[in-house]
């Protein structure tokens, strides 16, 4: 005991930039290795996993500083351009010295994020203000995320998809403060209202320059601690973190009008995503490249907390277009050991010429998002000699099931409850658990890793977590041996190309067009995307059904919505109500996956020219 404490005590001396609270970074390690050693004995990890028991815990100054004084020369972050593998970007010469090819080690990380942190202090950011975050692939996205988690800020992880309507609502909701984003999203920010700080990534006039932050101190020293209100108790003693502060707030679809509010804490995720990164099998040292876009909860997930977590290099593959044939070519010229992809990647992978690819220093796959087809596992395998592992997860949790590392795999089926996670499948009727129904968590044994609550919506909070349990809003069945095999959403929310669809959301952007009198939105399956949005309209008087008109109404929601809300097919028709007047998007999307010829009134949007 005097040990620790001898410890502790030195470490919150400042040593070079990082103040660590020892305690919590021994206990967050003995979680983490424990994971590392039963990697591939999923019933040792599941009876002798424990979450971490932390009262203080800043995820960057006490486990990203700590280990980037252990490995300082090791690669953090790698991030690769469609020029850098045009220029022959290989593992064996110096990463980072070609255009196009970035290398940031794990001390210049640590470096630079703490300089970020003190030049953001100057501009006034504090603990408990809420910064959104606006950045695509690039270095200082990750620079920001730790100099904020460093601040005690909480981020607002904002797409580059996302339209001046949805930063209005963001700005608003969100209670947003600072802004940080790329010289080319700044137009989008003309005109909203507020007077939050803006910091920009390249040059805009009116905006701070984000390349200043490469003066500032390299050393760091946090305020302290600081509650939910982010004006409040910023003056505590001793600078450190309560792992209670909130760290992140996800925007997330819903069948409401509006986006909800995902509240997650500074262990819920950094801590947490100790599940992911035993579901993907990530170890030290390793090379993991994860295909996501910033500012949706899976880009946090495989491209911040899970392989630093393991102590892993992050490996960015920027291509401005998909391009299967240069992501082949990345897997062996980066020698990636651990890939993780939605579906809708692993189906174009497949199309292309997967034994072109060299994947001799690959150990894992992994695909998460939605049901990955069990034929592309088998033509994955047959050609790479890799299993594809399914997984479940949220953004309000991190990832709860999954086909872990080193045990069979049955087919359909995304796997079983991970360390550290009480799944239960609950009869949506009687609420009674058993082999069937809804993916529930048992309250009793609350996981780290579940999201704080729906922010600012009391209503939807109480019925995610009623009867004991939280609620996903998803149904699957199980089987003797624990496997769970996902049957699909309770509510009418569908995924498209890995994105999150709200039919209500395009629904409403549907009725303000003048010739639609009532809208109903629903998942169309697709090859490739695996779904699309599309719209069954019925028309107003006076309005007559054509092409002409098809492209119209496609062309007013492109206008409204980011590109991959796109409504992208419509069928002009009478809409199935119940007896009540409730549209029945049950029998729309049953008709959907009937196969059936298109309809006279039914209009692709390829059949248009953009």
């Amino acid at each position: 005991m005097g040990g620790v404490s001898t410890l502790c005590a030195r470490v919150r001396n400042w040593d070079h930039w990082r103040m660590s609270d020892a305690a919590s970074t021994a206990s967050f390690r003995a979680a983490r290795d424990l994971l590392l050693r039963h990697r591939e004995d999923y019933g040792a990890a599941r009876a002798s996993f424990a979450w971490p028991e932390l009262e203080q815990f800043n995820w960057a100054l006490d486990w990203f500083d700590v280990i980037a004084a252990e490995h300082p020369e090791r690669t953090a972050l790698r991030v690769v351009s469609e020029e850098g593998l045009s220029q022959g970007t290989t593992p064996l010469s110096p990463p980072g010295k070609a255009r196009g090819d970035e290398s940031v080690s794990y001390a210049e990380m640590a470096a630079r994020s703490a300089r970020a942190a003190n030049w953001l202090r100057g501009l006034g950011v504090r603990r408990g203000d809420r910064m959104l975050l606006m950045l695509g692939n690039i270095v200082p996205l990750w620079e920001v995320m730790l100099a904020a988690m460093k601040l005690g800020a909480v981020v607002i992880p904002a797409s580059t998809l996302l339209q001046p309507a949805d930063l209005a609502d963001r700005i608003e909701r969100g209670g947003v403060a600072h802004v940080v984003a790329e010289a080319d999203q700044v137009p989008k920010f003309d005109g909203l209202p507020g007077g939050w700080t803006r910091v920009v990534v390249g040059d805009a006039a009116g905006w701070h320059a984000y390349a200043d932050s490469a003066a500032a101190p390299a050393e760091f020293t946090p305020e302290g601690v600081g509650g939910l209100g982010g004006a409040g108790g910023r003056g505590g003693v001793g600078g450190m973190t309560r792992a209670s502060d909130p760290l992140l707030l996800y925007f997330t679809s819903g069948t409401t009008s509006k986006p909800k509010l995902v509240g997650h804490t500074q262990v819920s995720y950094p801590v947490g995503h100790l599940s992911t990164m035993y579901w993907i099998g990530i170890q030290p040292g390793d090379v993991h490249l994860n295909i996501s876009s910033p500012g949706w909860a899976k880009h946090a997930w495989s491209n911040l907390f899970a392989p630093w977590n393991a102590q892993a290099t992050v490996l960015i593959l920027n291509q401005s277009r998909f391009n299967a044939a240069g992501l082949l070519r990345a897997l062996g010229d980066c020698a990636v050991t651990t890939f993780c992809a939605p579906p809708t990647v692993w189906r174009m992978l497949i199309q292309a010429d997967l034994a072109a690819a060299d994947v001799a220093a690959m150990r894992e796959c992994v695909a998460a998002g939605e049901p990955l087809n069990p034929e592309v596992i088998e033509r994955v395998r047959k050609a790479w000699g890799i299993t594809v592992r399914d997984g479940f997860g949220q953004t309000e949790t991190t990832a709860q099931v999954g086909n872990s590392p080193g045990q069979p795999v049955k087919p359909g089926s995304m796997g079983r409850p991970l360390p550290g996670y009480p799944v239960v499948l609950v009869d949506p009727l009687t609420g009674i658990p058993g082999k069937d129904g809804e993916i529930c968590l048992d309250l009793t044994s609350r996981p780290l890793g579940l999201m704080t609550g729906y922010l600012y919506d009391a209503e939807r909070d109480a019925e995610a977590m009623s009867g004991g349990y939280y609620h996903t809003g998803d149904v699957a069945t199980s089987d003797a041996d624990g496997y769970i095999t996902y049957v699909g959403r309770t509510d009418d929310v569908f995924k498209a190309s890995d994105y999150r669809i709200s039919p209500f959301e395009l629904e409403s952007v549907l009725i303000e067009h003048e010739a639609v009198a009532e809208a109903a939105v629903v998942p169309s399956p697709d090859p490739v995307r695996l779904a699309v949005p599309k719209a069954y309209v019925l028309l107003a008087a006076g309005a007559a059904a054509g092409p002409e008109l098809a492209r119209d109404i496609m062309a007013f929601c492109r206008e409204r919505v980011a590109p991959y809300k796109r409504i992208r097919r419509i069928e002009f028709a009478d809409l199935p109500k119940t007896i009540s007047g409730k549209i029945r998007r049950v029998e729309l999307r049953e008709a959907e996956t009937e196969a059936r010829e298109r309809g006279v009134t039914e209009f692709w949007e390829e059949d248009f020219s953009w």
